[in-house]
């Protein structure tokens, strides 16, 4: 071969263009991202701390359920014990209303044998004192009291005014008779006492 004749590598190299150059930069830079990727996945320190999160997240869940749960029994407790001291204290209430009726049955048997007069219901009048005696007795061992109503002035939450009578020797407001008595269980009213309240004499008003 002479020195002459062109040479058949020199005509089948050809000059980097900036494309190729540019796409073969791109096609590196990916080939490292997956080869990094891949070192960290494969990487042990990594997934440790990975897995060390998600523990700590689901640790944190547990103990926030834990003191709902704990709150939501805690209110659940109070409400149940504050139930059982309801029915304990009140759970009879609907007997004594019943009973006080053969209350107001005695006391008006004695009220007649009383002004009766007559001597031959002695012995029937005491009986009768004695059985209403014992049931004020259970009445009042069960919380049920009565209200003290004569005398006193006129309460709305206690007492229920039949009528009204002009009486100067009291205070207005006054209650000076008990037509029906009231009674309580332990603070709650069973029945207001039904009575008559005074009031100033139209006189005394206009002065």
């Amino acid at each position: 071969m002479s020195g002459n004749e062109p040479d058949d590598r020199e005509e089948r190299s050809l000059p980097p263009s900036p494309e190729l150059e540019e796409a073969l930069r791109e096609a590196a830079d990916a080939i490292d991202a997956r080869e990094k990727a891949r070192r960290g996945e494969n990487d042990p320190g990594a997934a440790q701390a990975a897995e060390l999160e998600s523990l700590r997240a689901e640790l944190a869940e547990v103990k926030d359920r834990h003191l709902r749960l704990a709150a939501d029994f805690d209110n659940f407790r109070r409400r149940s014990l504050r139930d059982r001291e309801e029915a304990h204290h009140f759970g009879h209430q609907n007997l004594v209303k019943e009973l006080l009726s053969s209350v107001d049955n005695l006391e008006r048997a004695i009220d007649h044998a009383r002004t009766g007069g007559d001597e031959s219901s002695e012995g029937l009048l005491e009986g009768v004192q004695l059985v209403l005696r014992e049931l004020h007795a259970v009445l009042a061992k069960h919380g049920v009291t009565l209200i003290d109503a004569k005398g006193q002035l006129f309460d709305p939450a206690l007492h229920e005014a039949m009528a009204q009578v002009p009486d100067a020797s009291v205070p207005a407001n006054t209650i000076v008779q008990v037509f029906q008595p009231g009674y309580q269980l332990r603070g709650r009213l069973l029945r207001p006492a039904r009575v008559v309240v005074s009031k100033p004499p139209e006189g005394a008003e206009e002065n």
